[in-house]
């Protein structure tokens, strides 16, 4: 039995290395479904006969022996996000985009790239020429504090003026009501609203440019609002996600939890 048993697998395994250029996906790898793709060997999984070198082999199971060396999957890559753009219109509230491009395209059924363009709510206070819009808006609009960062940097151009006047300033509200679409938002550059909760304390920062250059205020803060007047806000990116709150008090800094800190817009 022992040797029996040995005989067959060393006949096996001769088939199989006399099969191997029969069934060879060398020169012969394809993207995607093709039949033209075809070989007659050993598959991966076992079994012999016709077998393929394309990109959907795997998923139906009938990849040749050597697929894997030959045709190795080789995932998307892309490179770093570009800057964020500034708004798309000025003086009103709109979007912001930020892109990426693929440095290498998927191969052999490799990971598909990911979103090449993300989108954003942004109000601007300031036109591109540095003028002031002449208007306040109400309610308050608010957005993720990360647009912070992107206003940081577009304040280092020379149409903006420097904020190192201005350090800002950060008010604590606790919400008293918003509507469903809220929580409903799952588009990549909105779901920073999926955060707010009625009842939970956030903390909204007010930083230049949307510091009134005469008040030193941004709108909608609830400046010498008591504690028992109803305030109404509105997430940029979203005119649906709305609700209002009451203002608690004013800090120096934002000390509130990253997904519980935002900023006026």
């Amino acid at each position: 039995m022992g040797g029996a048993a040995l005989s067959g697998a060393l006949w096996l395994g001769l088939l199989w290395a006399g099969s191997g250029a029969g069934g060879s996906c060398s020169g012969k790898c394809c993207e995607g479904r093709d039949a033209a793709c075809v070989g007659e060997g050993w598959r991966e999984g076992g079994g012999y006969g016709t077998c393929y070198c394309d990109g959907g082999c795997r998923r139906a199971g009938d990849c040749c022996h050597d697929h894997g060396q030959a045709c190795p999957a080789l995932p998307c890559v892309v490179g770093e996000w570009s800057h964020w753009s500034g708004c798309a219109e000025q003086c009103q509230p709109d979007l912001r985009i930020r892109r990426r491009y693929v440095q290498q395209e998927p191969k052999n059924g490799g990971e598909p790239c990911p979103a090449l363009e993300e989108k954003a709510g942004c109000l601007e206070y300031l036109t591109y020429q540095g003028e002031d819009c002449g208007h306040e808006h109400v309610p308050a609009f608010i957005t993720t504090s990360e647009y912070g960062k992107e206003r940081k940097r577009r304040a280092a151009s020379s149409l903006w003026p420097s904020d190192n006047e201005e350090a800002g300033y950060c008010v604590e509200f606790k919400t008293e009501s918003l509507s469903h679409h809220c929580a409903l938002e799952n588009r990549p550059y909105a779901r920073w609203m999926q955060y707010l909760r009625e009842g939970h304390i956030v903390c909204v920062a007010c930083q230049p440019p949307a510091m009134n250059t005469d008040t030193h205020r941004c709108s909608g803060d609830g400046h010498n609002a008591d504690g028992g007047k109803i305030l109404h806000w509105e997430a940029v990116g979203n005119p649906q996600c709305q609700g209002t709150w009451k203002k608690i008090r004013q800090l120096e800094h934002c000390s509130c939890p990253f997904v519980h800190s935002f900023i006026f817009t």
